[in-house]
């Protein structure tokens, strides 16, 4: 686990208090279109009292329009009344509240950010060059408004963050067999990264779903160098195998002639054997075999 410490977070989201839309909708078309002919016909028929009535009717759906907010599928809505966190609005379609308040626009969706390809040291100091995508989505939208100046750039602020510590924190190439690194441990090298963006963004009501590294790659400075070290571990690792390859197959022959009583070889001669099919088995290129017309001693 990570050692983030992020404060705790002081808001928490709720349900606002609201209603459907439409008979407000239907009530401001109402008092709108009902005030506009009351002063018409007030002003035809000289009638102080309509004239009056139209424009109050017609303020007062105006008002009540103001409250009416088309919510999409994928957003939410951050309400706050003279300053203060009264709730949001999830369900989607015409919803209507109070008009006083001020409705904020949060995006629910699940969305993408990919880091930039960052040169950073690794845990043995060699520089690198690392990328990552992070999948995250806005769980409490009244941490993402109050707790932080601006949760996408929070979230992206982060994620590089958390992408230059893990990669502090372990090698490129691991050098033991328990020992995790940046190229061979992929998943459980993604899980912590996961793990520490998540702890670093829950303060801004942010929930990680997953996150990758895209790119991976020595810095161009020493990628040469290191690209000739793997390739001389490489040699090393089947020149090893095919070594063990070929003692055993030299091992197996000696037996077997032993077994079959095929030829009787002293040591001298069993010693030139194994050197001869060394020399075939391990050898680069093929052999050019001699043949003997003599004896086995000649």
């Amino acid at each position: 686990m990570t050692n983030v410490d992020m404060p705790k977070p002081q808001v928490r989201e709720r349900v606002a208090h609201g209603m459907t839309g439409w008979p407000m909708f239907l009530a401001m078309l109402i008092l709108i279109i009902g005030g506009l002919i009351l002063f018409i016909v007030g002003l035809v028929q000289s009638s102080a009292a309509w004239i009056i009535l139209g424009p109050v009717a017609v303020v007062v759906g105006t008002f009540l329009g103001i409250g009416l907010t088309a919510v999409a599928p994928g957003e939410a809505r951050v309400v706050q009344l003279l300053g203060r966190y009264v709730g949001t609005v999830r369900t989607d379609g015409l919803r209507w509240v109070n008009p006083l308040t001020r409705r904020r626009k949060v995006s629910t969706r699940i969305r993408n950010h990919e880091t930039g390809v960052t040169k950073v040291n690794d845990a043995d100091g060699n520089p690198i060059e690392i990328a990552a995508v992070v999948v995250w989505q806005v769980e409490d939208t009244a941490q993402a408004v109050f707790e932080v100046d601006d949760f996408v750039a929070f979230v992206a602020m982060q994620s590089e963050t958390a992408v230059r510590h893990i990669s502090n924190s372990y090698p490129y190439d691991a050098h033991g067999e328990n020992q995790l690194s940046l190229r061979d441990n992929a998943d459980e090298i993604t899980e912590k990264l996961s793990e520490e963006i998540a702890a670093r963004v829950a303060s801004a009501g942010v929930k990680v779903i997953e996150s990758r590294i895209t790119h991976l790659a020595y810095a161009q400075e020493i990628a040469h160098a290191m690209l000739r070290r793997q390739q001389a571990s490489a040699v090393v690792a089947a020149r090893t195998r095919i070594v063990e390859g070929a003692v055993g197959m030299v091992e197996l022959a000696l037996n077997r002639l032993a077994e079959h009583n095929v030829v009787d070889l002293d040591e001298e001669r069993k010693a030139a054997m194994v050197s001869n099919l060394l020399v075939v088995l391990c050898g680069d290129r093929d052999t050019q075999p001699v043949v003997n017309t003599g004896t086995l001693y000649q």
